[in-house]
């Protein structure tokens, strides 16, 4: 998303959510005990708008925290009416929400469409049959593509969220399963490796050893595989790792898993410095970088966590790191004696 493009979020906790996930606790996930309703709605656009330029920028208003769709027809409609009427009168551009893959039907998307609804995210988690039953999900891999082919039908703008390392997963699962996501053609997607939330089944199965997460360094690693996948494929990865909050800390209600506050830009800057050891690699001679000072931050991510690798390694013909703010963002060129070659991330 550009810097222009704002989302105002309305955690709708727990509400309409009929299973208890093992990896769910969502009072300490969306870190909210608001009573969501028009009014509550109503103020929280309100309150954003006064701090957005409206000229230039796309505002959107994202339902999140619950199965929106399992909410009382009645509440939904309440909700979004008070959405639709700022999108109406141009004050905002688009409306979002997340829900489950089993709570998408002909009937809810045809009332979703009266009221303008843009985006759809399911929580797809995994499409592996032993990962969603031990993740206690409730729903299929039928489900999710069925969803997903109805909510692309209407018109709406298809999102999935995939959950890495769930109990019973291992990394060839996880490939399989974005695989079989790509298949269904999202336009967006969100990544997250599974965290240990306190107050989990699956931070009882941590405890008694039944369930190991992935380490930082693996979560990183297949993220960077997954994201890879999915943008070969043109599936925009719009974001990689839970926002910290308050309780999504590990001073809060994480107690175990590859939390790190800044997990994205981990991922860019292993993918970076990756990126410039294959580019090494195969040629021969000095190397000189080339980035933009927005992106330098990924480069050096991690106090120079895999920069320092990459330094160490190239020795002497590592000759310089230049900054060149016309270049991309995003986007580091590696200058070898014959060439100059691109990494992106």
């Amino acid at each position: 998303m550009s810097k222009n493009y704002y989302i105002i979020p309305i955690f709708v906790p727990q509400e309409g959510c009929p299973h208890k996930c093992v990896f769910c606790n969502q009072d300490k996930i969306t870190a909210s005990e608001d009573n969501v309703d028009a009014s509550f709605v109503r103020e929280t656009i309100d309150s954003y708008l006064e701090t957005i330029k409206r000229s230039g920028s796309t505002i959107e208003v994202s339902f999140f925290g619950g199965t929106f769709t399992g909410i009382p027809v009645s509440k939904q409609n309440e909700l979004l009416t008070v959405a639709k009427e700022y999108k109406d009168k141009g004050f905002i551009d688009k409306i979002r929400m997340s829900t489950r893959p089993d709570y998408i039907d002909d009937g809810i998307l045809s009332n979703l469409k009266r009221f303008d609804v843009d985006i759809i995210e399911l929580g797809v988690q995994s499409l592996d049959k032993d990962v969603l039953k031990m993740s206690g999900r409730g729903h299929s891999e039928e489900d999710v593509r069925k969803a997903s082919e109805l909510i692309k039908s209407y018109g709406i703008t298809l999102g999935h969220q995939i959950m890495l390392g769930l109990p019973a997963d291992t990394f060839d699962k996880d490939i399989d399963t974005v695989r079989k996501s790509i298949e269904m053609k999202p336009e967006i997607c969100r990544i997250y490796p599974a965290l240990v939330i306190r107050d989990t089944p699956m931070a009882k199965m941590f405890e008694m050893g039944i369930y190991k997460p992935y380490t930082l360094e693996e979560a990183i690693h297949i993220s960077k595989i997954i994201y890879k996948m999915y943008c070969d494929n043109n599936v925009d990865v719009i974001r990689i790792g839970l926002q910290p909050t308050e309780n999504i800390n590990t001073d809060g209600d994480v107690i175990a898993g590859p939390f790190h506050p800044a997990f994205r830009e981990l991922v860019d800057s292993s993918i970076l410095n990756d990126g410039i050891m294959r580019i090494a690699a195969e040629n021969d001679g000095d190397i000189e970088l080339t980035v933009n000072n927005r992106t330098i931050s990924k480069l050096y991510s991690d106090k120079k966590k895999y920069f320092s690798k990459v330094k160490n390694k190239l020795g002497k013909r590592l000759k310089s790191v230049t900054i060149d703010n016309s270049m991309k963002a995003n986007t580091i060129a590696v200058k070898t004696a014959d060439k100059t070659e691109y990494i992106k991330c």
